[in-house]
């Protein structure tokens, strides 16, 4: 709704040359616009009327979710032949292509691998990747869920990495056993 051009566009372009946080402020607070923005990237979907504490809040939960601790595990993990992630570099690599993830897909690809051989619940992964004031919002975690299974998998619909545990949220492979 912007003069020129609307804010799923300009989302689009910033997208294409980096991967900066992203919080979208606008007065289209329908489910599918919504949907829309996070797909196409958007970090926050955030509707007005808002107030400046919100906004400021929102703005803290998605600088400190960009801010991974070097305390955890880093450096180049080999899931197998087919699958290489480099937390150091940011960058994942499926059959040798660097394979390109949002801020949002890489936030939730390194909880779920720091987590590697345990579940975690909607919830957690919820308040890890999102933030706690997503804690009614689930249906972002299936829907990030699947972005990176077709981003990754070889077949999504029988992934190999990201296992779905049924009514409780979803596990990565413990690669080290691979």
């Amino acid at each position: 709704m912007m003069p020129d051009t609307d804010g799923f566009t300009v989302l689009k372009m910033i997208r294409q040359i980096g991967s900066i946080p992203v919080i979208m402020l606008t007065a289209k607070g329908e489910e599918d616009d919504k949907v829309k923005g996070l797909e196409f990237g958007a970090d926050d979907y955030v509707t007005k009327p808002f107030s400046p504490r919100e906004l400021t809040s929102r703005i803290r939960a998605v600088l400190r979710r960009g801010d991974f601790s070097r305390d955890e595990e880093s450096g180049k993990i080999v899931v197998d032949d087919r699958l290489t992630i480099d937390f150091d570099r940011h960058e994942v690599w499926v059959e040798g292509e660097l394979v390109q993830l949002r801020p949002t897909e890489y936030r939730l690809l390194y909880h779920l691998v720091q987590n590697a051989g345990w579940v975690l619940t909607h919830d957690q992964i919820l308040n890890k990747v999102w933030g706690y004031e997503y804690e009614n919002e689930p249906h972002y975690v299936r829907l990030y869920i699947n972005y990176l299974r077709k981003k990754l998998e070889l077949d999504p619909a029988d992934p190999q990495y990201i296992l779905t545990e049924r009514g409780v949220g979803y596990r990565f492979v413990d690669y080290k056993r691979i």
